[in-house]
């Protein structure tokens, strides 16, 4: 039983109130890396693996043939946003950037990271252990032969979903010839279904939240010894697959001379909901920038699922419903009761702090971004500006305090992960842009 009164963020947090929340546990990020059950050779073995596939991914995916097979965003400054959410006049220093996984190649959104590289390693086990691959240094593109797509055809890929996972997993597994089957809960968006039906997928419907669908779905796959169900939960591949973008990002930044070190602070803010994405790339992060890099997690007011958990102590052994909340929000791809267990222990010496926001801002945010900087992103992304904004905040102010960061925050960068919204069809577009709460 949870003692709220040890907890009383959690008292703001039960009756649907933005917070900020800075992790006390937080440690070095050497200490909290040693402490993780994967490391940076397994994200580098992740890397390698996603580096063979290319040529396969160039093939069967036009659109990503100018990448050499590489899925792989932008990163671009916002000025003209920077300037709309009125920075200066708030007290925020240093330049604001976005990474755009929201226009990623196939899936349009973060999760064609995870999603797309855990089906490729399922994938490249099967066709090494059948022969169809001779080994690693094969020519995976055999893997788009009638030959393979037979063999592929007669096993199944699942997933439980509120939609950009089970877009990345259906889409890829599809376009391999698997039976691919996305199980999705009551607040997936409509056209994300019919769009995964389009490309062959079959879509199971739920009228329950997140954890129904994925209960459902990984309990029809273990009955079927030819099924692999991606665990958004559990699974260490999808997170290496995220934790790959902080290695790429480290390229993206080097490209533009943007200098990460202790005297330049690397803010990084991520939509969250179950916790995969955005515990991957905060690993990767930490991996990759060590201390100078500070990772903030954002969720919406009824569905802060990873902060209550983090919070708790409890991790998977609560849900938001436990203390309240309904779970439903507009942030469909943050709609999530419960969070991952295994992300929530890893991040814990990791994690810098938190960030919840009400759901008419996502609209807000969304609206400026795309009046100020001509870009759109789907409104569970938009959750990103919460955590800019939050730095004129008491508590973020004593966070750069106690990290020692004063002097240097004029020459921090600030990346809002934008998570998804590149495939959401032009009507939809026209209602989130002219849509108030």
């Amino acid at each position: 039983m949870l003692d709220m009164q040890k907890h009383p963020i959690l008292h703001d947090v039960q009756a649907g109130r933005e917070v900020i929340w800075i992790n006390p546990k937080k440690r070095d990020a050497a200490s909290g890396i040693a402490a993780a059950p994967v490391g940076i050779d397994d994200v580098l073995d992740a890397e390698a693996r996603l580096a063979r596939f290319a040529p396969l991914i160039a093939e069967a995916f036009p659109e990503t043939k100018a990448r050499d097979g590489l899925i792989e965003s932008e990163i671009v400054e916002l000025p003209a946003m920077r300037e709309r959410l009125g920075a200066d006049s708030a007290g925020i220093t240093g330049r604001l950037m976005l990474k755009m996984d929201s226009h990623l190649a196939i899936a349009g959104s973060v999760k064609a990271r995870g999603g797309i590289y855990e089906v490729l390693k399922v994938t490249e086990k099967l066709a090494l252990a059948s022969g169809i691959l001779a080994d690693t240094e094969d020519d995976y593109k055999k893997l788009l032969s009638d030959e393979a797509r037979a063999f592929f055809g007669g096993k199944k890929m699942q997933v439980g979903s509120t939609g950009n996972l089970g877009m990345s997993i259906g889409i890829m597994s599809a376009a391999l010839g698997y039976q691919a089957i996305v199980h999705m809960s009551a607040d997936a968006k409509q056209w994300k279904k019919d769009l995964l039906r389009s490309r062959g997928v079959t879509v199971v419907e739920y009228s329950g939240d997140y954890g129904e669908a994925v209960k459902n779905g990984r309990a029809q796959s273990d009955l079927d010894p030819n099924s692999h169900f991606v665990d958004d939960e559990n699974s260490r591949d999808l997170f290496l697959g995220y934790a790959v973008a902080a290695f790429r990002l480290k390229k993206q930044l080097d490209e533009q001379e943007i200098t990460v070190d202790a005297a330049h602070p690397l803010f990084v803010y991520l939509p969250c909901g179950v916790g995969g994405a955005p515990g991957g790339v905060c690993f990767g992060l930490k991996l990759v920038f060590g201390d100078a890099a500070h990772c903030f997690f954002v969720e919406p007011t009824q569905a802060p699922c990873m902060l209550v958990g983090m919070e708790s102590g409890l991790h998977s052994g609560i849900s938001v419903q436990d203390i309240g909340l309904t779970g439903i929000t507009e942030a469909d791809g943050l709609a999530v009761g419960r969070p991952s267990g295994f992300i929530g222990g890893v991040m814990e010496p990791l994690l810098s702090g938190e960030m919840t926001v009400e759901d008419a801002k996502l609209y807000d945010y969304l609206r400026e971004l795309h009046e100020s900087e001509g870009i759109f992103i789907e409104p569970s992304a938009c959750a990103a500006f919460q955590g800019v904004m939050s730095l004129q905040s008491s508590q973020l102010k004593a966070y750069i305090r106690a990290n020692h960061l004063e002097g240097c925050m004029e020459n921090a960068t600030h990346i809002a992960w934008a998570t998804g919204g590149s495939l959401v069809p032009e009507e939809l577009r026209v209602s989130f842009l002219e849509k108030h709460l």
